[in-house]
């Protein structure tokens, strides 16, 4: 495991057929301006052959890239791993989650299950006694409030002390990268208002990562 905490990039919440062009064109330039380690698409909900087109569409542009795609999509109730296996993505993210077993006995094959959403500590280990991949603190709600960015940075740093599951501590701000690099979470995750219209967002927090090091 390196050092240095990784970037992953949070899509917009709620995107829809309409918006994938325009996302997936900025995506390309963000990907390509730095080293992005994964990418959470965060999807409005329909049927799961809609859904399946959209990570199709998203999936080669990350991937060629070498970064993981992780598909959540909230206000889904069919099947997302299926979505996610059938469009070719590299696992799922699931917020406030119940069923992490059966999701994490479906995902084979090194797929990725991720989680979020966890308010108490408790819900914390449970999830990570499931099984997950990585826990993710911080992140807009889909109605657009931040967390506390100071509960994010405590949360992030108890669980990179003590538990060896990766975290995924989320900056909703360019302000709050450098302290969320410091707490040791192998991975800051950079809300979509900012890198979405800025293709250098992604150089700019990675040098900001190196500066929380030093």
């Amino acid at each position: 495991m390196s050092n240095s905490a990784r970037l992953a990039l949070l899509g917009p919440h709620g995107l829809d057929a309409e918006g994938i062009a325009d996302f997936v064109t900025a995506l390309k330039a963000a990907c390509e301006s730095g080293d992005v380690a994964a990418v959470i698409l965060r999807l409005a909900a329909t049927d799961e052959r809609g859904l399946t087109a959209r990570v199709k569409s998203v999936a080669p542009i990350v991937q060629e890239r070498g970064a993981a795609l992780v598909v959540a999509c909230p206000g889904f109730t069919g099947d997302l791993a299926a979505v996610a296996i059938r469009g070719g993505a590299d696992g799922i993210h699931v917020d406030k989650p119940r069923d992490l077993k059966d999701l994490r006995g479906r995902l084979r094959d090194g797929r990725i299950l991720g989680a979020g959403g966890l308010e108490t500590k408790h819900g914390a280990m449970e999830a990570g006694e499931a099984g997950i991949d990585y826990l993710m603190f911080g992140g807009l709600y889909p109605d657009g409030v931040a967390p506390e960015a100071e509960t994010v940075r405590v949360r992030a740093a108890w669980w990179a002390e003590i538990f060896e599951t990766p975290c995924i501590a989320v900056a909703a701000a360019a302000d709050e990268i450098a302290p969320l690099a410091a707490t040791g979470a192998e991975f800051v995750g950079l809300e979509s208002g900012l890198w979405l219209q800025d293709p250098g967002a992604v150089e700019r927090a990675q040098r900001a990562v190196r500066e929380s090091e030093a």
